[in-house]
């Protein structure tokens, strides 16, 4: 196993890659897309606003391979991996999610940045076939201390009001398109889904990039009256049934297939670890299930993450564990001081554990 970080693009610089780095992580996972409403880049937007813009406009952008190779080799002198790209740009794939007639032009612009990845030495493309994205989350601080968390409070109207024809995920990608978008069935999803994959994995094979799946979050059958594709553990499964690929791979939230309403969040890490599909992990802990949950600090969830660990472990898990929505801290550097909690916790465990090292005696000597 390795210990990674998570950096949204606007990141992506000596600071926080230092930080990264002094964490403990040896490894990098990256949203090249940044989900931010307009120039505002210290916080995010966890649900669309009244204005309908959402968290921003969707560029659309192929990155090339130079662009690629110069945030990897950045990373690289601070003695990091670019592991992961995690998220498609929604404009690059709006079609392809809700099967529009743009699709297969889409789909010539997806096949080339998956090349583009394999071509700068990045091993995983992260994804989430998600139409709504996420949505009706509230933030409460109801994390130990007081910290602030988000969590779902109930199917909220938020959650369910109609996803405008603009939209896609969370981002708009046809400024001039007015009204809603129609709501496609859940089959009608997974059918776009396996036009997607049929014709993704084999150009993932030949550039040796993995496509990791997240699960939809929160795990609601349906999401601003869409469908959603993974919102139960079994559902998992059959995505990777899909593709016998190696390519065909997971993004595996610990966290939201905690909240998810059935199944077993140790069966299911169990059964996909031993699978060899896990690419990476998101780990975070969470209290409660949908539709009423609150994430939490790692170390305080119903979840319990040394278990995690050594599921991951005993089934010989070689990729790359990342935390994940670490509630800030109070202080004057509330981010930070989060990720930092996250990191030690996560760090000591994937170490040679409590049971390996000295005992000691009453005394407190060796």
């Amino acid at each position: 196993m390795k210990l990674g970080f998570g950096l949204y693009r606007h990141m992506l610089d000596d600071a926080h890659f230092a930080f990264a780095r002094q964490c403990g992580a040896t490894h990098i996972v990256v949203h090249m897309c940044d989900y931010f409403r307009g120039s505002d880049q210290t916080s995010r937007a966890d649900q669309p606003i009244g204005d309908g813009s959402g968290w921003g406009i969707a560029e659309g952008r192929v990155w090339e391979i130079a662009d690629l190779v110069a945030v990897r080799d950045a990373m690289a002198a601070h003695g990091l991996t670019f592991y992961a790209i995690e998220n498609f740009d929604p404009a690059l794939w709006s079609d392809i999610l809700f099967g529009g007639p743009l699709r297969d032009a889409q789909m010539i612009d997806v096949q080339r940045l998956i090349r583009n990845a394999g071509a700068a030495g990045i091993q995983v493309f992260g994804y989430n076939f998600s139409l709504a994205g996420v949505a009706g989350r509230i933030t409460a601080n109801v994390a130990r201390g007081g910290a602030p968390s988000v969590g779902l409070a109930g199917p909220n109207a938020v959650t369910q009001s109609p996803l405008p024809a603009s939209m896609a995920w969370n981002m708009v990608v046809d400024p001039a398109a007015t009204g809603v978008r129609p709501t496609l069935s859940s089959e009608a999803l997974w059918a776009n889904l396996q036009w997607f994959l049929d014709r993704i994995l084999p150009v993932a094979e030949e550039a040796g990039v993995r496509m990791a799946a997240h699960p939809d979050d929160p795990p609601l059958p349906t999401v601003r009256q869409q469908p959603r594709l993974v919102y139960q553990p079994h559902l998992y499964q059959r995505l990777v049934d899909i593709g016998s690929s190696r390519a065909n791979a997971l993004e595996f939230c610990v966290g939201t297939v905690g909240e998810m309403a059935e199944g077993d969040v140790y069966e299911t890490v169990d059964r996909h670890a031993r699978q060899g599909r896990i690419a990476y992990v998101h780990l975070r802990n969470v209290r409660g299930r949908v539709p009423h949950y609150q994430e939490t600090f790692i170390d305080e969830g119903d979840i319990d993450i040394p278990r995690v660990i050594t599921l991951l472990r005993e089934a010989a898990f070689d990729g790359v564990i990342v935390p994940d929505h670490a509630p800030p801290m109070t202080c004057d550097a509330p981010w930070h001081a989060g990720m930092a909690f996250s990191m030690g916790y996560i760090n000591a465990l994937m170490g040679p554990g409590i049971a390996a090292l000295p005992q000691q005696t009453a005394d407190g000597r060796p």
